[in-house]
């Protein structure tokens, strides 16, 4: 059997997503935690309008949710650590004849980081596989979603101090990895970034989780995230994973037609440098759903790009800040699950 996950552009069944619960990530009890209830229920309430949404509750939370979520919402209640569904969620691939599968990663928060639990997450990708009805597809990669970016063609983004982290795969090499993504998601060219953005390293960051740096909008395009001012240390970082990415070449030997997304002109915030950015958005059906950081000129911009990456779909801005705050953006905190096309196939 082989498996292949389709482009994110590919049309959907629904998004999952995974509400906040309280803890490390959500933040102090009052105005802190309610920014990030609030941030979650307005990225779900922008997806409603293109496709079903199914939300994975905790039961701790379960009337907070009920209160702030549209009825259209789905809930479903699972224990959970945290709400990052991309990255502890399962990955959805199709067989050739249309079976749909999820991809069970291993999961172990991020590496195994000092201030994470993860007990309850590892499981929500058996759950949410078995609510999709899915034929799971167990892996012991230690791996996240937003750690790949594929284009549905073979090609896979990936990043050496994710799957190479000692913390998460400390016996794997390239190979290794690259035939288990192989095996998983139908990958036949894998590229290997060098590493994330700068703020991605720090105690709460994922160590280069891709879908901060790069999105793939169709086969032999690459979205890739440009810090202009060269007073942020993303500056030298994001020249040097475009010349990179220049070297490389796709699953049918492509060049990559690279559009660059500036940053907004934010430089810092109470931690330090940000890593705000607009690759880290939603493809939708019909629609795209990007991240905003309360800067009219610079999210118009990114609004304009986006639209033409994605021509014909809407393009609608959702304040960030309180996502990205908390360790990632729009993308990190939802998953797709595909329908599948004969025709696609």
């Amino acid at each position: 059997m082989t498996w292949k996950m389709p482009a994110e552009t590919a049309p959907h069944e629904r998004i999952w997503m995974a509400f906040p619960r309280p803890g490390v990530t959500l933040g102090a009890p009052g105005e802190e935690a309610e920014g990030g209830y609030a941030a979650w229920t307005a990225v779900a309430h922008a997806i409603m309008e293109f496709e079903p949404v199914t939300m994975v509750v905790d039961p701790v939370e379960r009337d907070r949710a009920r209160r702030m979520l549209s009825s259209q919402i789905e809930l479903v209640e699972a224990p959970l650590d945290d709400f990052w569904m991309r990255d502890f969620g399962p990955t959805f691939v199709f067989d050739e004849s249309g079976t749909l599968g999820a991809v069970d990663w291993t999961f172990n928060g991020w590496g195994a980081q000092k201030w994470a639990s993860w007990e309850n997450d590892r499981e929500i990708g058996r759950f949410v596989a078995g609510l999709a009805d899915a034929e799971l597809v167990s892996s012991t990669l230690v791996n996240e979603g937003g750690a790949i970016h594929v284009d549905g063609e073979g090609t896979v983004i990936v990043t050496e101090t994710v799957q190479l982290d000692p913390g998460r795969n400390p016996y794997a090499d390239k190979l290794r990895v690259e035939l288990e993504l192989e095996r998983t998601i139908g990958a036949t060219q894998v590229i290997w970034l060098p590493r994330g953005l700068t703020r991605d390293y720090e105690e709460f960051g994922t160590r280069g989780h891709v879908d901060m740096i790069a999105a793939i909008p169709s086969p032999g395009t690459l979205v890739l995230h440009q810090q202009q001012n060269p007073e942020h240390p993303d500056f030298e970082v994001c020249r040097g994973l475009r010349s990179f990415l220049e070297g490389t070449r796709d699953a049918a030997a492509r060049e990559w037609t690279i559009v660059d997304l500036p940053a907004p002109e934010t430089l810092t915030d109470d931690e330090g440098y940000v890593d705000w950015n607009y690759v880290n958005h939603l493809v939708v059906n019909d629609g795209v759903i990007a991240c905003g950081y309360g800067e009219e000129k610079a999210d118009a911009r990114a609004r304009d790009l986006l639209a033409e990456v994605y021509p014909g779909r809407t393009v609608v801005t959702v304040d960030a800040r309180e996502i990205l705050a908390r360790g990632g953006g729009i993308h990190c905190i939802t998953q797709q699950q595909p329908v599948w096309s004969e025709a696609r196939a």
